[in-house]
């Protein structure tokens, strides 16, 4: 990984409302050294692509309640690689149903994370999975 510090985009996609945990996370992230730009609520696929571009990240964090997550999230990931963005790092987090993990794991997203997971077993992940984008 090159010298400047992960940068890690924090999207709300959907028309979920509750972003607590997503704030908490930023600032978590945050403290362990990562670069975090969060987006607020109520993101539509294109918007979090847009803002994963404008922002050059190295991972894109989905947070999800509304139960839209088998619908917006392979979205997500398909718009990033039309987008040349396939080497994003895709994690998500929020409710999602245990049953529901391994169609979005094979939609791209790498890991999910539910309620109550420390903000330390995220960054040690991100940083164990990123990809050197610098090149």
């Amino acid at each position: 990984m090159s010298e400047r510090p992960i940068r890690v985009l924090i999207a709300k996609p959907g028309l979920d409302g509750h972003d607590r945990g997503a704030k908490v996370l930023a600032r978590g992230l945050r403290d362990e050294g990562f670069e975090v730009v969060y987006t607020g609520l109520r993101q539509t696929p294109e918007m979090v692509v847009s803002a994963a571009l404008q922002e050059d990240v190295d991972v894109v964090g989905l947070s999800i309640l509304s139960g839209a997550h088998l619908t917006l999230l392979p979205r997500i990931v398909a718009l990033l690689r039309e987008a040349g963005l396939g080497d994003v790092l895709v994690t998500a987090g929020g409710i999602i149903p245990p049953d529901d993990i391994p169609a979005l794991r094979e939609a791209g997203v790498a890991a999910v994370f539910g309620p109550g997971t420390a903000i330390g077993e995220v960054a040690d992940f991100l940083r164990a999975n990123v990809r050197d984008r610098s090149a």
